[in-house]
């Protein structure tokens, strides 16, 4: 695996790649489609491929961990034999999902004990735990375990997550380097920079982090309720530090804003469940504002969903006709919306990449902006 870096934008500190992959080469940057379970909700492997044109998804962990479960995983042959994804994947540690169990999970040196959500039964997630976890998967970027502490920690308790992480870290790539993978091609170790939204903190993940010299890095613990420009400010901090030469993850975000402004800070890699998790509730992006498919103003519209849309459902069906799915609880309109987002977001990245490779990425990302975010 190795990350190719065609063009920085002179103006910003936007970044035009190739991540080449054993699964296939992404083009940087790019958003990753979130497929918790195995599946991208509502969104079949044939739809990912011609209308939302994904180049990676996303698997989660401590989802897939408890079920289907690790045997079933390997009796497949991987996660991609068992999905029919035949693209590059990545999993996170399941560390997200289990922090989230307040309540029923136990932190300590050894690792993070849990109950399961679906059964109750008892369960712990090591370093070496997960390591292993994620080889039976087989996802080409495999996460690091790390503590993600809330956004509102103070300073002491965000101090001692991250000496827990980075010792976690440590026992991560010892038991990686002792591991081989288990499906005949090669898969690669992100460590994930913490710190909450301490500077100094963030300062010494990122030295951490980028001393492991591993093939990509991620920025973790951010978009969990701290205000967007501290958010931007620690990306700033942090890919000050991490190498230019390696493609750099930014966990969980966001809004077609955040993603903009975070490719202008050097962000090569993005994943959210926000398109599919808003197209499900009945909100669209596009590239004029945003639409809430609920409202009574789309009844009578019969204009198409986007006529500037790239998947083939955005033409082929009527606002109306997408109001009245909704208002009707139908499950086709969550696949629509779900198959129109996703193709959005990878519309945007290709265009910011687009930019990137042309010089004017600044001019675009100016330009641009206001419109999104606006309500139609």
């Amino acid at each position: 695996m190795r990350f190719e870096l065609l063009n920085t934008d002179a103006q910003t500190k936007a970044r035009a790649g190739l991540f080449h992959t054993p699964h296939g080469t992404i083009q940087t940057p790019i958003f990753m489609p979130v497929g918790t379970v195995g599946s991208v909700k509502g969104v079949t492997v044939r739809d990912l491929h011609e209308e939302v044109k994904a180049q990676i998804i996303l698997g989660n962990t401590y989802h897939l961990y408890l079920r289907p479960g690790t045997a079933v995983l390997e009796a497949a042959g991987g996660l991609h034999r068992f999905n029919s994804w035949d693209g590059p994947i990545l999993t996170d540690s399941g560390g997200f999902q289990v922090f989230s169990l307040t309540g029923i999970r136990k932190l300590t040196e050894e690792g993070c004990t849990f109950r399961s959500h679906i059964d109750g039964s008892k369960h712990i997630f090591t370093p070496e735990r997960v390591m292993d976890i994620e080889r039976s998967i087989g996802a080409d970027i495999m996460m690091a375990l790390d503590e993600c502490p809330p956004g509102t920690s103070d300073y002491q308790y965000a101090k001692k997550s991250l000496g827990l992480t980075h010792r976690w870290l440590d026992r991560c790539f010892k038991r990686f380097n002792e591991t081989e993978p288990l499906y005949g091609y090669e898969q690669a170790l992100f460590p994930i920079v913490q710190g909450c939204t301490f500077k100094d903190l963030r300062q010494q993940s990122a030295e951490f982090v980028a001393a492991k010299e591993a093939v990509g890095n991620a920025i973790g613990g951010l978009a969990v309720g701290e205000p967007a420009e501290v958010m931007y400010e620690m990306i700033e901090v942090v890919n000050a530090i991490l190498p230019s030469d390696k493609p750099r993850y930014l966990m969980g975000v966001g809004t077609p804003a955040n993603i903009l402004e975070a490719i202008s800070l050097g962000v090569d890699m993005f994943d959210c469940v926000m398109p599919t998790r808003n197209g499900r509730n009945a909100m669209l992006f596009t590239r004029n504002g945003i639409m809430n498919m609920r409202n009574k103003k789309w009844e009578m519209d019969f204009s198409p969903i986007d006529p500037q849309g790239t998947a083939s459902c955005d033409t082929a069906y009527s606002r109306a006709y997408l109001h009245h799915l909704f208002k009707a609880q139908e499950l086709l309109a969550l696949e629509i919306a779900s198959i129109h987002n996703l193709s959005f977001y990878l519309w945007l990245v290709g265009e910011a990449r687009m930019h990137i490779l042309a010089g004017d990425f600044r001019d675009w990302k100016t330009s641009i902006l206001p419109q999104l975010m606006q309500r139609l």
